[in-house]
C-alpha cells in the first residue's frame, strides 16, 4: 500500500473521497462526512483525491487496493465511543465519526490518528482537562455507554470478576493482536487469579439482539454466568472486583470507572499505564491519566455532529443530544397507555412518545390503568385529568416551560412536555419529580450549561408561549407587574393561597404598594375569551395604573421593577431575568429562597425529614431542574428528541410544526364557542 495511505495527517485528508462499498450510500454517514468537509463519490480518484473505507471491514479491501494502485491517501472511518441507543446493525445512525487518514484506532499494527494524539499532544491544557473531568462524571451520572439499550435491570450481587465478551470475527479482535483463543485464555486466567470469586461474562449488545455470535456459548463452569440482560455497563463495573477484556470498548469504560483492567489484546487504551497488559504494544511508552485518555479519545479525536441542527458540534453538545434521546428511549421502551388525552393532542403525542411502541389511547383512566397493567406498559395521564384521590402509579403529563409560539388553547402543539412519575409541578400538596431535581445538585457541568441556556433564552427573547405584543406607555415610578391567571387553573386550585382571583390579587398588591405603578397583564387565554378570569374594567379603577392587554410579557418584565403573582409562570421568567418576585401562592419556584413568599409553601422545600435545614438552590440549579432536567423536548425540524438549546433556537427562529387546516378550524370553532359561553354567563 502506498505510504500516503498511512501518513496522511488529519488536516491533509482530501476533500473528495471515493468509496467502493454500499455502506457509504447511507445518507446519514454521507452527511456527517459532508459536514466534516468531504465530498463522497463513486468512480476513480484523481491525484488530489482519496479513498474512504469503513475501518477494517471485510469490504475495505476494495478501497485499499484502489488507493494503493492510484497512489492516493486512504481514509478509514469508524464509530465514535458514544454512538447511539442501538448498534448500527440494528439501524441506529452514529452521533459522530473517527475520521482517520493514518490508520484505525483498534488496529495496533500501525499508529492511528488517535494514538498519535495520545503520544504527541500536550494533554495538559487546563480547560481541556476540566472538560474531560466533567465529561467523565457526566457520562457516569447519565449512565451512558457506546450503546444505550440498558435499563434499570439490577446487576448480579457485587463481588464478581467481570469478563467482557465480543462478537466472533470482529475486526477489533483480529487487528488488536488477538484471536478467538484469547477469550478462552482470558477466562482461564480470571479463574486462576480469582479461585473463589464468581465470574460474570457480559455479552455484547449485538449478541443480545441476535445479530452476531459471541465467544461464550457452550457449557461453562458452575461459578461462571452469562449476563445477557439489559444491565447498565456502569452498574456492572461498579459491582466488579476486577475486569478482564480482550479489546472491548468496555475496557476503556472500566478505566473511567476506576478499574485497571486486564487486557489480552492491544486496544487503543492499552499501553499508557492504565491497564494490565498481557500483550503490550512496545512503541507505547507514555504514561497518561484517565482524564488525558478521555480528552484525546472523546474530545480531540472525534468528529461530532448535531443531527437536529445539522452541523458539526462539540463533545458536550453531542452528549446533550444523546442524553435527550436516551432519556426518551428509557421512558418509552415499554410503551404507554395514555388517558385523558384530547383528540387533537394525540397525533403529536404519538410522535413524541410512540417512537418505540405505539401509544394506546383510552379515555377513562381506570380502564387505561387496567390495560397498562395487562400489557406491562406504563400508564400516562394528562395531569389535570386524573380523578381526585388517584393512588395508582402514573406518569403525569403537562406542557413544559418552553412550549410554543401560540397557546395550547388555540391548539398549537407543544415542543416540550414534562413527564412526572411522582406528582406534578403545580401541585405543592405532594412531592414532584421537579422538586427532587431542584433539591439535587446539577450534574457535572450542569450549572454552567444552565447559565448558558438562560443567556440564550434572554438574548433571543423567549418565553413559554412567545406571543406577539407591544409595550404600552407606562407611567414613571416603581412599576410592579401583576400577571393575571386563568382562575380555574389547577395551579391556583392546588397551589393557591388565600388570594385566588385576579381581582383579589390586584387588591392585595395595591394594599401593599399604594403609591406604586401597578401594571396588570391579563392572561392570554382569558383575553381570547377561552378561559375564566376576566376583571370588569370598573373593578380595576384605582387598582391598576395600566391594563396591558395583548402586551409583550417580556417587554413588560424589562420595563417593570418587580413581579407579584399567585402562581404564574411569569414569576419564573422574571427570576430568569433577575427581577424580584413576590408569591401569594406556592408555585414550583417558591419556597427555595429565591422569592418572597406570602403564602404557605411545603415544609419539605426548606427542611429534610429529620428536621435539618436543606441547602438553598441558586438560580442555576433552579434553571437546570426546570428547563433541562425535568422536561422532554421534541424538535419539529428533525422530528426527534432534542435538548432544550435546540427548542430555544427553533422558538427564536419561528421554526414551528404546522397545525394543518383541521386544527386551525377547530381552534376557531373552540374560540367562538368559548366566547358565546362567556356571554351566556
Amino acid at each position: 500500500m502506498a505510504a500516503a495511505a498511512h501518513d496522511t495527517a488529519a488536516g491533509d485528508i482530501p476533500r473528495r473521497l471515493f468509496f467502493y462499498n454500499g455502506g457509504f450510500l447511507n445518507p446519514r454517514l454521507r452527511r456527517i462526512l459532508s459536514l466534516a468537509g468531504h465530498e463522497v463519490r463513486l468512480g476513480l480518484p484523481g491525484p488530489q483525491d482519496g479513498v474512504v473505507v469503513w475501518g477494517r471491514s471485510p469490504h475495505a479491501g476494495r478501497g485499499e487496493a484502489v488507493a494503493a494502485r492510484r497512489g492516493v491517501p486512504l481514509v478509514r472511518v469508524e464509530d465514535t465511543f458514544l454512538r447511539s441507543i442501538r448498534p448500527g446493525r440494528a439501524g441506529d445512525a452514529p452521533l459522530g465519526l473517527l475520521i482517520d487518514g493514518q490508520g484505525v484506532h483498534f488496529d495496533s499494527s500501525a499508529p492511528s490518528r488517535l494514538e498519535r494524539i495520545l503520544v504527541t499532544a500536550p494533554l495538559d491544557e487546563t480547560n481541556l482537562l476540566a472538560r474531560a473531568r466533567d465529561g467523565i462524571e457526566r457520562i457516569r451520572a447519565l449512565d451512558l455507554s457506546k450503546y444505550n439499550m440498558h435499563d434499570e435491570t439490577p446487576p448480579p450481587p457485587p463481588g464478581y470478576v467481570l469478563l467482557v465478551d465480543q462478537t466472533q470475527g470482529d475486526a477489533a479482535i483480529t487487528h488488536a493482536g488477538a484471536t478467538a483463543a484469547s477469550f478462552a485464555e482470558m477466562l482461564w486466567r480470571a479463574m486462576e487469579d480469582h479461585p473463589q470469586a464468581r465470574i460474570v461474562i457480559k455479552s455484547h449488545p449485538e449478541t443480545v439482539l441476535g445479530l452476531r455470535r459471541g465467544h461464550f456459548a457452550g457449557p461453562l463452569p458452575d461459578r461462571v454466568q452469562i449476563c445477557a440482560g439489559p444491565v447498565s455497563p456502569r452498574a456492572l463495573l461498579e459491582g466488579a472486583i476486577a475486569v478482564y477484556t480482550v479489546s472491548s470498548q468496555l475496557g476503556f469504560e472500566a478505566i473511567l470507572a476506576g478499574h485497571r483492567p486486564h487486557v489480552f489484546g492491544q486496544p487503543f487504551y492499552a499501553g499508557w499505564g492504565l491497564t494490565q497488559d498481557e500483550n503490550p504494544v512496545a512503541r507505547r511508552k507514555r504514561r497518561l491519566t484517565r482524564t488525558q485518555l478521555f480528552a484525546a479519545a472523546m474530545i480531540l479525536a472525534p468528529t461530532w455532529v448535531d443531527p437536529c441542527r445539522d452541523r458539526l458540534c462539540s463533545f458536550e453538545e453531542a452528549v446533550d443530544q444523546l442524553e435527550a434521546e436516551v432519556c426518551a428511549f428509557r421512558q418509552d421502551r415499554r410503551g404507554h397507555v395514555a388517558a385523558g388525552i384530547r383528540l387533537w393532542k394525540r397525533g403529536w403525542m404519538q410522535r413524541q412518545f410512540g417512537r418505540e411502541k405505539p401509544v394506546v389511547f383510552i379515555d377513562d383512566p381506570a380502564r387505561a390503568a387496567a390495560a397498562a397493567a395487562r400489557s406491562e406498559k406504563s400508564l400516562m395521564v394528562w395531569a389535570g385529568k386524573l380523578p381526585d384521590g388517584w393512588t395508582e402509579p402514573a406518569l403525569r403529563i403537562e406542557d413544559g416551560f418552553l412550549r410554543s409560539r401560540g397557546l395550547g388553547a388555540d391548539l398549537v402543539p407543544p415542543l416540550s412536555l414534562v413527564v412526572d412519575d411522582l406528582g406534578i409541578y403545580y401541585d405543592p400538596g405532594r412531592e414532584s419529580r421537579l422538586e427532587r431535581l431542584i433539591q439535587s445538585a446539577p450534574p457535572p457541568g450542569g450549572a454552567a450549561r444552565a447559565a448558558r441556556l438562560r443567556a440564550q433564552i434572554l438574548a433571543a427573547g423567549i418565553s413559554k408561549y412567545n406571543l406577539p405584543g407591544s409595550l404600552p406607555d407606562l407611567p414613571e415610578g416603581h412599576r410592579i407587574l401583576v400577571p393575571g391567571q386563568v382562575e380555574d387553573d389547577a395551579s391556583i386550585r392546588l397551589g393557591g393561597g388565600e388570594v385566588r382571583t385576579n381581582l383579589a390579587l390586584m387588591q392585595a398588591v395595591r394594599s401593599a404598594h399604594p403609591r406604586a405603578v401597578l401594571v396588570y397583564k391579563p392572561h392570554p387565554d382569558v383575553e381570547a375569551g377561552l378561559r375564566p378570569g376576566a376583571i370588569a374594567p370598573d373593578s380595576l379603577r384605582g387598582l391598576a395604573d395600566v391594563v396591558a392587554t395583548r402586551a409583550d410579557p417580556l417587554a413588560l418584565l424589562a420595563a417593570c421593577d418587580e413581579v407579584w403573582t399567585m402562581t404564574s409562570l411569569l414569576g419564573f421568567e422574571a427570576l430568569l431575568r433577575g427581577r424580584p418576585v413576590t408569591c401569594l401562592g406556592a408555585p414550583f419556584y417558591a419556597g427555595w429562597g429565591l422569592t418572597r413568599d406570602l403564602a404557605p409553601v411545603p415544609l419539605r422545600r426548606r427542611q429534610a425529614a429529620d428536621g435539618h435545614p436543606l441547602p438553598r438552590p441558586d438560580l442555576d440549579t433552579l434553571t437546570h431542574a426546570a428547563l433541562i432536567g425535568y422536561p422532554r423536548y421534541f424538535d419539529p425540524v428533525s422530528r426527534r428528541p432534542c435538548p432544550p438549546e435546540v427548542v430555544a433556537e427553533r422558538l427564536a427562529k419561528g421554526q414551528m410544526p404546522p397545525r394543518g387546516l383541521p386544527l386551525r378550524l377547530l381552534a376557531k370553532a373552540q374560540g367562538l364557542l368559548a366566547s358565546r359561553a362567556h356571554l351566556w354567563r
